[in-house]
């Protein structure tokens, strides 16, 4: 799964992951797991889960979903729409227990795919430190 994240520019999940790093510190998030994909209609839909631990001493990790629409057809194709919502926290220790709660949430088939987070986010820009959210 990780190839169809890395080699395709522009796709509904590279263009998640460009969003994402715009708006949380890519270096905080230590887990993605991405659902397979759904296309229908002309559109594709995908959802991925973070898993983020604010800090080097945080005792707490953050779970947030991050979700697109991507148009692949028709009048609005390239037409791209994302969202990323903070959905629960806990211990760090309790990674596996957080994630088993939104797979029950999303109400998902498919359990998701674990892609390392240094393979899924785009690479920093030149001069702009890692742990940054990046402009886009």
């Amino acid at each position: 799964m990780e190839t169809l994240v890395l080699n395709a520019p522009g796709s509904g999940w590279a263009r998640l992951a460009e969003r994402v790093a715009a708006e949380l510190p890519v270096a905080e998030i230590d887990g993605v797991w991405i659902f397979p994909s759904l296309r229908r209609e002309g559109k594709e839909w995908g959802t991925a889960v973070l898993s983020r631990i604010a800090g080097e001493h945080a005792e707490r990790r953050r779970i947030y979903t991050a979700r697109f629409v991507h148009t692949l057809k028709g009048r609005e194709r390239g037409k791209f729409e994302s969202s990323i919502e903070e959905v629960g926290s806990g211990p760090v220790e309790t990674l596996e227990q957080l994630v088993a709660g939104v797979n029950r949430r999303l109400d998902e088939a498919e359990g998701p795919t674990a892609v390392s987070p240094s393979s899924w986010f785009p690479p920093s820009p030149p001069g702009q430190p890692a742990d940054a959210p990046r402009q886009g």
